[in-house]
Parts: C-alpha cells; structure tokens; sequence
C-alpha cells in the first residue's frame, strides 16, 4: 500500500498492502510496452511487468545487470510472458544470481520459474513471514520465497566487470534491501524509493521510524540515480529523499494538529487527512496513517485509548 494527490487509476490485480497512496514526482513514467528491454545504461536493461495498478503504477520493473554475465533484479510476479520476455533478453547468458529487494508478491515469485530455467541461485531479503490474530497481515507476502542465501548489508555479488552490493534500507518492510552498483553509481532502491508515489508503510511489519531511518541514510549516500521497482529513474535521488523526509514530517505534523482538536478514530482521521482519495487506496492510507501513530506513541506524543487515539497528556 504506500499527501493528498491520488495515485494513476489504472487497474491490475496487485495486493492492496503495497504502494502509491502520495504522489511523488510530477513526472509519469513514459509509456512503452511490457515485455520489451530498454537499455537505461551499459550495464543495466529495463523489463517491464505486465501488471499495472493502482499499487504498482505501470507495473514492476524487472533489471538485468550486466553483459557477458548477468544479476536479475526482482523478477516481479510468476507471469509466463514476462519470464519469456526476461528468458529472451537473457539470450543464454549465464545468470549468476536472482537478487530480491523484498518478497511482495509482485517482486519475489517469478524468481522461482526464473531460477529453474537459468540454474540461477536466488539470494536477497530475508523470507520472514508475518503472524497476525486476523491472518492478514502476511497477504502481501510471497510465502513460498525462499532464496539460497541471504543477504545483510555489505554484502555483495559480482560478475564480469559488475558488483552489486547489497544496503539495508528496513521501513517498507522490515527485511527491504537496495542494491548500489559500484561500477556505475545507480541505485536499484525497490519500493524504498519510487520514482512515482511515496512507499506505504504498514505495519506490523512496516515501520515508519525504520522508514525515516533508511531515508536519512540514504541522504548519507552520494548515489548518481536510483532505479526504482515501480516509476521512472529518479535522476535527482537526493532532493527526492529530502522532499520525501519533509513529506513524512508534515504528515506527522497534520496528525498532531487534528489530534489537539479531538481524539478522533483512524478511519476518522484518514478521512480528514486523504480527502478525494481513491477509494480503492483508503486501506492504505489508513496503514500508513497507523504507522505514523505509532512511531508517534513510541516517542510518547499520542495515546490510544480504545478505538480512539489521543494526545498524550
């Protein structure tokens, strides 16, 4: 599920536990078909997911990383035409790995039929799973991930003339990882940063202090240009990073406010916050609105008593 701008109507069958409640950038992602490799720079190929939606804009961005040998890079969801078309882009080249950023069920599954056709070992996010009282809180999650090895920060994987190393970046979920290459200065940032709509965050396994966390690491860096799962390039990762900081900040801010006036319910809240939000996305807002609340109750700012949350007194 990832301020007041609605997200792209277009429809697809994505989890509605992922992306794009904030609009991120002004700029849309130039159309082109799914299925085709558009080469972004020497070392890195472009393939498009067929699944567009209102979480996953024009759908997820698969990356090949590489020349002679080559990394894949969230393969995106188990779909016979769109590991044709990764199949076909690949040409026989060897593949020395299937990197993931994290196991949503429209990045991890296509790993599988991709591994058993190239030999390729998977290796990436940590395939925790999540317990809830109601069973939902696992929906967005590819349960039948499970990579050969797992990778931490630092870590890294290289081929010819390629290393890509591996960078924790915790808070869309708690096992999320971004991959710098070295080589040319990119950044494949998954969901962490999307060059479209702010990442939603939804707990329990999604964590807006983490989130925040992973961000002003990420202003540390000095990366060239990010590489998203959903959106187009970020060309100026930097001054998108800050403006997503303050985004958070105001949004926390707006809560605090509406929370000085009365104890108010989430949904009440949500309301009030994402007016002429698309219906479709209001389950998610409400996710991320709940995060914000909970960072908040940590830092003992709010209370909740009941259905009700509060200003701390």
């Amino acid at each position: 599920m990832p301020a007041t701008c609605p997200v792209p109507t277009r429809t697809g069958g994505a989890s509605p536990l992922h992306y794009g409640i904030d609009q991120a950038t002004s700029v849309s992602m130039a159309e082109h078909p799914t299925g085709i490799p558009i080469q972004l720079e020497p070392l890195v190929t472009r393939v498009l997911a067929p699944n567009p939606s209102p979480y996953t804009f024009g759908g997820t961005q698969t990356y090949i990383v590489g020349g002679s040998d080559l990394a894949v890079i969230d393969p995106g969801p188990d779909d016979p035409d769109h590991i044709d078309a990764l199949l076909r882009t690949i040409a026989g080249r060897p593949v020395v790995a299937i990197l993931i950023t994290h196991h949503h069920r429209d990045h991890s599954p296509g790993s599988r039929p991709l591994a058993a056709a190239t030999g390729a070992p998977i290796v990436g996010a940590d395939p925790h799973h999540i317990a809830s009282d109601d069973g939902r809180a696992d929906a967005a999650f590819d349960t039948d991930y499970a990579p050969a090895r797992v990778l931490a920060e630092g870590d890294e994987v290289a081929g010819n003339g390629w290393t890509l190393r591996a960078l924790a970046t915790p808070g869309h979920t708690s096992n999320h990882l971004a991959y710098a290459l070295s080589e040319s200065g990119a950044l494949f940032s998954g969901d962490h940063v999307m060059g479209w709509a702010t990442s939603v965050i939804s707990p329990p396994d999604g964590d807006m202090s983490q989130y925040m966390a992973s961000l002003d690491k990420l202003l540390g860096r000095d990366d060239r240009v990010y590489y998203p799962g959903h959106g187009e390039a970020v060309d100026s990762p930097q001054r998108l990073v800050r403006g997503m900081l303050g985004h958070r900040k105001q949004r926390e801010g707006q809560i605090l406010r509406l929370l000085r006036t009365a104890p108010l319910t989430l949904s009440a809240m949500t309301a009030r916050m994402y007016v002429g939000l698309d219906p479709r996305l209001v389950p998610a807002a409400e996710r991320s609105v709940l995060a914000h609340l909970f960072d908040l109750r940590a830092r003992g700012l709010v209370n909740e008593e009941g259905d009700a949350w509060r200003i701390a007194t």
